[in-house]
């Protein structure tokens, strides 16, 4: 039997579709990865505090030293145990659906993760979270944008600096705009037209942290992005820093109480 011409498009078509569901998944699993590499590093952070306050409660008799001992040994591990949650949920979820999401819990999850990373690069976060309706998104999936966007933040700031994540509603279009915006190098204007292009990067390669690099990490943005529904954009100037501003629709009545 022949292919027309009609059949082989349709082929290719559904050959790119394929393969770029599998470049999806890869980028997905690769994630999964990074973010519980980011996690085991902040667990054992959370563990040697619960280890260094169990020893000194045992080696001092005194009331007031054990009390103190008990309450951070307490709070380091009800952290451990946030950190333990946040990773077991995202393992879980592979779920492409879409459902009403909280953006400002998940931002507080993944600065929870990525707390100890950004301090030991001397990067300060200040955060702008207005009360917003939920976004119709996949929870995993938009953490595993703003992740991306807040270690290029970093990654950006070699020398220290602030990022700043704010968090707004826009009534008049349905949506919630999630910004993520840091005082970095900025990228030269030249650059911006490609930067969510595949393979494109500003970077010569992965930093000592391992990350960043591969010029996939904003197409993979960008691509999750549309598939929700919703806009990204770039704004940014050299000296002076980059911001990426999101734009998420909100979720329908009908969802958010059927949630």
């Amino acid at each position: 039997m022949t292919l027309t011409n009609t059949d082989q498009r349709l082929s290719d078509q559904e050959r790119i579709a394929y393969l770029t569901h599998q470049l999806q998944q890869a980028q997905a699993l690769a994630s999964l990865g990074e973010l519980t590499g980011t996690a085991t590093h902040e667990f054992n952070n959370v563990l040697m505090t619960i280890l260094n306050y169990a020893k000194l409660g045992i080696r001092h008799k005194d009331e007031p030293t054990r009390d103190k001992a008990l309450t951070k040994i307490l709070a380091a591990a009800e952290r451990a145990a946030k950190i333990t949650r946040t990773i077991l949920a995202t393992a879980r979820n592979r779920s492409d659906d879409f459902e009403p999401t909280d953006l400002a819990s998940i931002i507080d999850d993944s600065l929870m993760l990525l707390e100890r990373e950004l301090r030991q690069y001397r990067v300060t976060v200040e955060t702008d979270l207005q009360e917003v309706p939920a976004a119709r998104a996949n929870g995993n999936q938009i953490q595993r944008v703003l992740l991306n966007l807040v270690i290029n933040a970093r990654q950006a700031m070699p020398d220290g600096g602030t990022i700043s994540i704010g968090l707004r509603s826009n009534p008049e279009a349905n949506e919630v705009l999630l910004t993520v915006r840091d005082s970095g190098c900025g990228i030269p204007q030249e650059q911006l037209p490609s930067i969510f292009e595949p393979f494109f990067s500003t970077k010569s390669g992965p930093d000592a942290s391992g990350k960043g690099g591969t010029g996939l990490g904003l197409s993979a943005c960008r691509d999750i992005i549309q598939e929700h529904g919703g806009r990204i954009r770039v704004e940014s100037t050299v000296g002076r820093g980059t911001a990426f501003i999101i734009r998420l629709p909100v979720a329908s009545k009908t969802e958010t109480a059927a949630a």
